[in-house]
């Protein structure tokens, strides 16, 4: 366990006494709002109700849900963890990189656009690539095209994170790892339902290439005689947009497919 300063003792201490709640309590919920940073929390607390979530400004969920006074009890006290997270060093410096670090994943990654956690697994999403600790194991992984937009957390799992892409929803266990050892089968099956197929079947991919060349092999392998009315022209040139965003086909090549696109209308 990360060791609190003097300041972020005193700060357990008071709110202690000020909640009649016992020590490892407090420790819990400021652990679950300290990975939520600060603005959220997940937790199970049986001096709080046993399960739950907090989110800043939002709605909180308790075990017992007609329980006015322990929703209120919650929210507060998530709060003032939030704030004493935010105005004071609460917890004592760690290095980069290690599991009790903020910054957990390895430093060459920098800074994700977005992170996050659910009990003992913790995300954190960068261009592409996506890191993930589980019982301490860090993973990253590669995401090739997939431009990650969302993730959801079902209750009720330890072990059920669901990422979504451009694509669709996104398979863990479909990424090539990059270092780290992969999550274990049990928890690949909980963290996504298959990648949806975005091409049409006219389109024809080559397995197990990089993906610029995968992306060019299944466009260039189109059947040439093939029309398209104007609603598909209009996705597949959308589609086409996003990969050449995302870096999987050049500017030269985009042009070159959305005028021949174009021409079969």
């Amino acid at each position: 366990m990360q060791k609190l300063t003097p300041e972020g003792q005193q700060l357990i201490n008071n709110l202690c006494s000020q909640y009649n709640l016992s020590y490892d309590a407090l420790m819990h919920m400021l652990i679950s709002v300290n990975n939520g940073g600060g603005s959220m929390a997940q937790f199970s607390c049986p001096e709080l109700g046993g399960s739950g979530q907090w989110m800043r400004g939002g709605m909180t969920m308790v075990g017992d849900m007609f329980n006015y006074g322990l929703k209120m009890t919650v929210d507060n006290l998530c709060n003032d963890l939030a704030n004493g997270l935010a105005n004071m060093q609460v917890f004592a410096p760690t290095p980069v990189g290690t599991r009790s670090s903020n910054q957990w994943w390895p430093g060459d990654l920098g800074q994700p656009f977005s992170s996050g956690s659910q009990n003992n697994i913790r995300y954190a999403v960068f261009p592409n690539r996506l890191a993930v600790e589980l019982n301490g194991n860090v993973t990253v992984y590669n995401t090739l095209d997939n431009n990650i937009s969302g993730v959801s957390q079902q209750q009720g799992s330890d072990n059920s994170l669901t990422f979504s892409s451009q694509y669709g929803t996104l398979s863990i266990n479909s990424l090539p790892i990059i270092s780290g050892v992969g999550t274990p089968p049990a928890v690949q099956q909980n963290f996504a339902e298959p990648v949806q197929n975005i091409y049409p079947p006219n389109f024809q991919q080559t397995p197990q290439q990089e993906p610029q060349q995968a992306s060019q092999a299944s466009f260039n392998n189109q059947n040439n005689s093939v029309t398209y009315s104007i609603d598909e022209s209009i996705q597949l040139i959308e589609k086409l947009s996003k990969l050449r965003d995302a870096g999987a086909i050049s500017d030269n090549e985009y042009n070159a497919k959305k005028t021949e696109l174009l021409n079969r209308i």
